[in-house]
C-alpha cells in the first residue's frame, strides 16, 4: 500500500512541476495577465477537469508561482551569505546578498516581473506569500544586525513627524533595533528593488553600460544607509 501511495506521490509531483513549467514558458510568452489554465492543460495534452485537480483555479496557480519565485531569490540570497568567507567584513556580505539577488532577477526576469512587474488584474496574493516574500530582506536584516552589533549605529536622525510611524515599523520588522534603523532599512529594500527592476526592464539603456560596475557602487551606498559599515 506504501509503495502505491509513494508512486501516487510522485506523479503528482512531477505532473504538478509539469504544469507550473508550462505556465512560466507561457508567462515567457503572454505574461501574467494572460495565463490560462485551459492554455497550459492544451500544451500538457490534458483535459482542463485533470489539470483543477491539481490547481483549481488561475489564480491558485498563480500563487504557487510567486511562492517559487520568491523562493527562489530568497534561496540565492541565503546561500550568498552562506558562502561568504568568515572574515569577510559586512559591507562585503551586504554586497554578496545583493549582487545575487540581481542575478536571480537578470536570469529569471519573468519571474522577476510577476513578483515586481504590473499587478496581474484580479488577482491578489494570499497571506501564505508573505514568508517567501521576507526571506531576502531577513538575509539582509541579519547582515545590517551584524554589523550594527559590531560597531553600533551610523544612522542619521529621522523627523518628529516620522517617529510614530518609525517605531511602529521597528516593532513589526526589527524589534531589537532602533526606529532609525527600521527607517533606514526600508527605505533600502525599496531602493534595491529600484535598482534591480531598472535593469531588469530595460531602462538603463544607453544610460548605464558598465551595469556592474554601478551595481557594486550603488549597493555599497545603500549599505552605508543602513548602517552597514566594516568591523572595527
Amino acid at each position: 500500500m506504501s509503495t502505491m501511495r509513494g508512486a501516487r506521490e510522485r506523479a503528482r509531483t512531477e505532473v504538478t512541476a509539469a504544469i507550473k513549467e508550462e505556465a512560466r514558458r507561457q508567462l515567457a510568452a503572454e505574461g501574467a495577465a494572460k495565463l490560462s489554465l485551459r492554455a497550459v492543460a492544451r500544451e500538457l495534452g490534458m483535459v482542463s477537469s485533470a489539470l483543477y485537480r491539481y490547481f483549481p483555479s488561475r489564480d491558485d496557480l498563480l500563487t504557487a508561482l510567486i511562492t517559487d519565485a520568491y523562493d527562489g531569490a530568497g534561496a540565492a540570497a541565503e546561500a550568498a551569505l552562506a558562502a561568504a568567507p568568515d572574515d569577510a567584513d559586512h559591507p562585503a556580505r551586504w554586497l554578496a546578498v545583493c549582487t545575487a539577488v540581481r542575478r536571480w532577477a537578470l536570469d529569471h526576469p519573468h519571474e522577476y516581473a510577476l513578483l515586481y512587474g504590473s499587478p496581474v488584474p484580479g488577482y491578489s496574493a494570499p497571506q501564505t506569500t508573505v514568508e517567501p516574500a521576507a526571506r531576502v530582506a531577513l538575509v539582509l536584516m541579519s547582515v545590517a544586525r551584524d554589523a550594527h552589533r559590531s560597531r553600533g549605529l551610523a544612522l542619521g536622525r529621522i523627523p518628529g513627524e516620522l517617529r510614530p510611524e518609525a517605531e511602529r515599523l521597528a516593532a513589526d520588522i526589527a524589534p531589537d533595533l532602533p526606529p532609525e534603523a527600521a527607517v533606514a532599512f526600508a527605505a533600502v529594500w525599496a531602493q534595491l528593488f529600484g535598482l534591480i527592476s531598472f535593469e531588469v526592464f530595460g531602462h538603463y539603456h544607453r544610460v548605464v553600460e558598465d551595469r556592474d560596475a554601478f551595481f557594486a557602487h550603488a549597493a555599497g551606498e545603500l549599505a552605508r544607509t543602513a548602517g552597514v559599515l566594516p568591523r572595527a
